[in-house]
């Protein structure tokens, strides 16, 4: 029974990180890029609706001013790698470092809590007498479902179109006279502006908000998005993969819940994450390599079986 519940709260929690995971999935593989910056603006999200949330604004509006907000800091980072030509990975991770001080002047102290005010959640408890993780899950699924609506709509469109091309081959992308830099800035922007709706959303359904929330999130959104593409399989609709991407992050979350009821310390979640990253990069590769050896191993068969007739 406690496995059982565990599992629905971790549902509840994969599936409001998964439009975290839709942030990364646009700049790790739309775009080709390793942005650090959602480590600092996951918990700029959840700064900010934490401390509009405390002053009596509407829960749901001051989801507009995260995502504002969250742009923003996808827009420093943009312009770092774009206008300075600083590489991007370290962009982002400068940052990541600013916003760590950002996130405690927002909220001048290192955590907010946002216990016995108005929330997205507690507002469906209140009205419709949901469990918390039944209102986390209805809130992160209306959510998700718009997100992967507007994703796919916005990626169908040229803007989008060429977004998606940068990311595949940005020297032909420039020699048709597209700005691959806006591109990627207008990018990077839509991704932390995700990532740092997610850390609101988060932050609001387990009633705090901390400045080291979003350490480890660009770890968790990579072991998110190859859990996902597992899913997926060979699918190749682009619909599909932006909902298994969101059900990878539901999985991971699942596994992490399983193994934290049969035993597993908290203290060693970042080492069985980093684990889970690394094994899932590597079963591409050891898989290409072993039917790469089959296919050499079938011709020299083939071969000494001509050399002996």
């Amino acid at each position: 029974m406690s496995i059982l519940l565990a599992i629905q709260g971790a549902a509840a929690q994969g599936v409001l990180w998964g439009i975290m995971t839709l942030g990364v999935l646009l700049t790790f593989r739309i775009l080709n890029i390793a942005d650090m910056t959602v480590d600092g603006s996951f918990a700029t999200g959840g700064a900010i609706t934490a401390v509009l949330i405390t002053h009596g604004m509407n829960p749901l509006c001051s989801l507009f001013f995260v995502f504002t907000v969250g742009m923003l800091t996808g827009l420093v980072t943009g312009l770092l790698h774009t206008k300075l030509n600083i590489p991007v990975i370290l962009a982002g991770i400068l940052s990541m470092i600013a916003l760590y001080s950002v996130n405690i002047r927002i909220m001048g102290r290192a955590n907010t809590p946002i216990i016995g005010v108005p929330t997205i959640m507690n507002g469906l408890q209140e009205k419709l007498g949901f469990s918390p993780n039944l209102a986390s899950l209805l809130v992160g699924v209306l959510f998700c479902v718009v997100i992967i609506s507007g994703f796919y709509w916005f990626f169908g469109t040229e803007l989008g179109s060429a977004i998606r091309a940068t990311g595949n081959n940005e020297n032909m992308v420039r020699a048709l006279g597209v700005n691959t830099d806006s591109m990627k800035i207008i990018g990077l922007m839509i991704a932390n502006g995700m990532v740092a709706l997610s850390g609101a959303l988060v932050a609001q359904s387990q009633g705090y908000a901390d400045v080291g929330m979003g350490t480890g999130t660009i770890v968790i959104g990579l072991a998110s998005i190859i859990i996902g593409e597992v899913v997926r399989g060979k699918r190749i609709s682009f619909l599909s993969y932006l909902v298994c991407v969101v059900l990878g992050s539901v999985i991971y979350r699942i596994i992490i819940a399983i193994v934290l009821q049969l035993g597993l310390k908290s203290t060693d979640l970042k080492l069985f994450t980093a684990v889970i990253v690394a094994a899932s990069l590597a079963v591409p590769v050891l898989k290409g390599k072993a039917t790469r050896h089959a296919i050499v191993s079938a011709a020299n068969s083939a071969e000494k079986a001509k050399g002996g007739k």
